[in-house]
């Protein structure tokens, strides 16, 4: 019996504590941590020269919660698909294989600045979902959340439909890509720290 009050507040407390994560579910968040380099960088190359497919480049600022100041020492975790639509890990990953070979990571500097070079992605082979790149964030001191993944403007595959039922976490993740004079694909997205994700603080 005197067990009972015990095992009550532990149950309390898991469930206060799943209530309170920041963002809900993050699928394979565990995924960021795995291969990620000690020290990181504002700016990281994703593909190497020799990867297959258009060069893409996409940078931003990252702000904290009231849309305004830079927000420094947040780290910025990305992943997406090959030429093909697949991701594909390549012969001598060990980290993080689901997520294939094109994922890195970036961490703002004092400016909130982040850059990070690629190819541009494929849609899947199935061609029911648009081209996109998936983004998660770590702050200090927070869990791990998903924001909207960065998808174009002009893409085919991106309906009305899945801009009406975008959550725009962190803002609107719909970019627009131009091509600069050496052909790279360029895109801009500044984020916002909590802007649409649940249980944020």
């Amino acid at each position: 019996m005197k067990k009972f009050p015990v095992l009550l507040i532990l149950l309390c407390a898991c469930v206060l504590s799943q209530a309170q994560k920041i963002g809900g579910s993050c699928e394979n968040y565990e995924l960021i941590y795995e291969g990620m380099p000690k020290e990181l960088n504002w700016q990281t190359s994703i593909a190497y020269a020799s990867e297959p497919g258009e060069r893409m480049e996409i940078s931003g600022i990252i702000y904290q919660k009231d849309g305004k100041k830079p927000a420094a020492g947040v780290i910025l975790y990305v992943y997406h698909t090959d030429v093909k639509g697949e991701y594909t890990p390549a012969a001598t990953q060990v980290h993080g294989r689901r997520h294939g070979h094109l994922r890195g990571w970036v961490k703002t500097d004092t400016q909130g600045r982040y850059q990070f070079n690629s190819i541009r992605p494929a849609a899947y082979p199935i061609r029911k979902f648009a081209a996109h790149i998936h983004p998660i964030i770590k702050e200090p001191n927070k869990n791990e959340y998903w924001i909207d993944e960065y998808q174009f403007e002009g893409d085919s595959l991106l309906t009305q439909k899945d801009r009406d039922s975008a959550q725009n976490r962190g803002g609107s993740g719909i970019i627009t890509l131009t091509k600069n004079e050496k052909g790279i694909w360029i895109g801009k997205r500044d984020i916002i720290l909590g802007k649409n994700v649940p249980s944020y603080q």
